[in-house]
């Protein structure tokens, strides 16, 4: 009450106008709720904070320049989609690709060893 009568709220951004409605269209009706609940806490469902996983250690993957340290951070990531993929519990057509070993050597001049070109 005093901030109000001092003017405090007078000059916040967005004053005046509607809020912003979501469109939470695409979620069933009886998880809009806990939806809405899960976003306010930044809380991810489990696929999602996976992905986000998957393309933080994709980026960090892209500036390495160990040999040893990308193979290690390489096994993380195939583990990650591996994960993914079973959280989806989808059809394999629709599952994300693994990295392969022989992507790797590739990119770093050095030719694959002969059945090893999976990690």
């Amino acid at each position: 009450m005093k901030a109000e009568k001092e003017g405090a709220f007078e000059d916040l951004s967005g004053a005046g106008e509607p809020l912003p409605m979501e469109d939470y269209s695409h979620i069933p009706e009886d998880l809009r709720l806990a939806h809405k609940i899960l976003k306010n806490a930044d809380c991810l469902p489990p696929e999602l904070e996976t992905r986000k996983e998957i393309r933080q250690t994709e980026e960090l993957l892209a500036g390495m320049s160990d040999t040893a340290e990308k193979y290690q951070t390489m096994k993380k990531l195939n583990f990650l989609i591996m994960k993914l993929n079973t959280i989806r519990n989808t059809s394999i057509d629709l599952e994300m690709p693994q990295l392969y070993l022989g992507k790797l050597t590739d990119r770093l001049g050095k030719p694959a060893k002969k059945g090893r070109d999976h990690i």
